[in-house]
């Protein structure tokens, strides 16, 4: 027979306290003012793991001064330890800067406010950053391009957060409008697909298509050609050869490959029945493997190691240095060792010497170029067009020409020739005995030439008739005008003034 116990049951109610849990998340980098979402979701993640999120918006509890319920007074202090270390958290998130200014928060919900309301605002200027890095990104050969998609997701990501979505479709058709150069045949692909595609999709069709390419380019099948147009002048006659189309006697040997002239197969450009083609600019292909994920492109133009004419001068604005060719156009020289030149296309050549080069522009003026190196392998003299400007040059290039100013006053010119600028320079000016430069030191072409061309009489007829020296100076004098009014005629006839 059941007996009903008489002894009442006590119930002890526990204060609310927050336990953390035993496995907490791993402690977020101290914020120091950058990406604040990032730290906000890293953060508000390893709160909550130690079960004290709910302090970030619960007010805090009221308690009268005079309330004697033991309850509500646990309950106040459980609330008020969990808020303690809730802020205390946060703070110790902070740089030590960031921890000086905000570590007089009161609560951690006023801690939390307060950074959300500095760092989580609304920026206009940031979300036409994002849409500027939009427009701009573009993919390049030199770089994988899952590498470069995994970059392009983040700036779609940056967009979505800050409220500009986009439609799927306008996503993958950015995407494949942005894939690097030598994509063009598998974008091309893409663009007449008429069946509809995800963006991951695109992603994963992207995927195999660069581990195809990457396959091939280990085998050696995939290869890109480089061109090298050589700018050089073909003296041959520009009389086309008669070409005999009677049949030969016996029986003709077959050629493999394709005629260099028409492309045609089964016969050799010596042969070919269409006009021959203009050999003056020369194509020259070689085939080169390439690595996409470490080969760095640039447009480089190989030309034959020949020196031009040694005393013709060109403008560069790429170049660094004034450089020169020839070791006796300096005035001042000095020579010196273990010094290296680089060249755009990754060559070298060696450093000789440096010194002075004082050139006589056309105009009459003197430009003395300081600091130029020697260097024999260099194919044209070069003026630094940069360092020009930063002696107080002024150059200014329009119409296939350029003027070259200091200070308003005019000093030289030049015109467009090969595709560079070339300095009308009448003589260079050199003189190793010493630093001083004399007007005797002036050189120009050839003086017989000169005299042949012009009709005027000649060196040897003057010594043989046995003229003195003051003529022969009174004559040199006379040559110099006279070629200076034939450059003038010359710049005219070139449009130049």
């Amino acid at each position: 027979m059941a007996t009903e116990s008489t002894n009442p049951i006590s119930m002890v109610v526990q204060p609310h306290v927050a336990q953390p849990v035993a496995a907490q998340g791993k402690r977020p980098e101290k914020f120091s003012g950058t990406e604040f979402k990032r730290w906000h979701q890293k953060m508000l993640f390893y709160l909550t793991t130690l079960n004290l999120a709910r302090f970030l918006s619960e007010e805090a509890p009221v308690v009268s001064e005079g309330e004697t319920d033991t309850q509500k007074r646990a309950a106040m202090d459980a609330w008020v330890h969990g808020d303690f270390l809730c802020r205390n958290y946060i703070l110790n998130g902070l740089s030590d800067t960031l921890y000086n200014v905000y570590s007089s928060a009161k609560t951690a919900r006023a801690l939390w406010e307060s950074l959300e309301k500095k760092y989580k605002t609304e920026d206009a200027g940031l979300k036409k950053f994002i849409v500027g890095k939009f427009l701009e990104f573009k993919m390049v050969d030199s770089k994988t391009v899952m590498n470069q998609v995994q970059e392009f997701q983040m700036i779609l990501h940056d967009l979505h957060a800050e409220g500009m979505t986009l439609s799927e479709s306008f996503q993958v058709a950015a995407m494949i409008e942005k894939l690097p150069p030598l994509w063009k045949d598998f974008k091309n692909y893409l663009k007449h697909k008429r069946k509809e595609m995800g963006l991951e999709d695109l992603i994963v069709r992207l995927r195999i298509e660069e581990d195809n390419r990457l396959s091939e380019m280990k085998s050696g099948r995939l290869q890109i050609e480089a061109k090298a147009n050589l700018m050089e002048q073909n003296e041959t006659s520009h009389k086309r050869k008669r070409v005999d189309y009677k049949p030969k006697k016996g029986k003709a040997k077959k050629i493999k490959g394709n005629c260099y002239n028409c492309g045609k197969p089964n016969h050799m450009a010596k042969d070919c029945r269409l006009p021959k083609k203009n050999q003056a600019h020369v194509s020259e292909v070689r085939s080169v493997p390439i690595d996409l994920g470490e080969l760095n492109l640039s447009a480089v133009v190989f030309e034959a190691n020949l020196v031009d004419n040694p005393r013709e001068w060109w403008i560069d604005t790429g170049a660094t240095r004034h450089i020169c060719s020839d070791k006796e156009m300096f005035s001042t020289y000095t020579p010196i060792n273990g010094r290296k030149l680089f060249m755009g296309n990754s060559a070298t050549s060696n450093i000789v010497g440096l010194g002075k080069v004082v050139l006589k522009m056309t105009s009459g003026k003197e430009l003395t170029l300081i600091d130029v190196l020697h260097v024999p392998d260099i194919r044209k003299n070069l003026v630094s067009g940069s360092l020009l400007v930063k002696s107080g040059f002024r150059l200014v290039f329009e119409s296939n020409k350029f003027i070259l100013t200091k200070n308003s006053h005019f000093i030289g010119k030049g015109y467009v020739e090969k595709g560079l600028f070339k300095m009308n320079v009448m003589t260079v000016m050199r003189n190793f005995e010493s630093n001083k430069i004399t007007a005797s030191t002036y050189l120009t072409e050839c003086f017989n030439l000169w005299h042949v061309r012009l009709g005027h009489v000649n060196f040897n007829t003057l010594r043989r008739k046995g003229k003195k020296k003051e003529v022969l100076e009174k004559e040199l004098m006379k040559l110099q005008v006279v070629i200076i009014k034939e450059m003038k005629n010359l710049d005219a006839a070139r449009g130049l003034k």
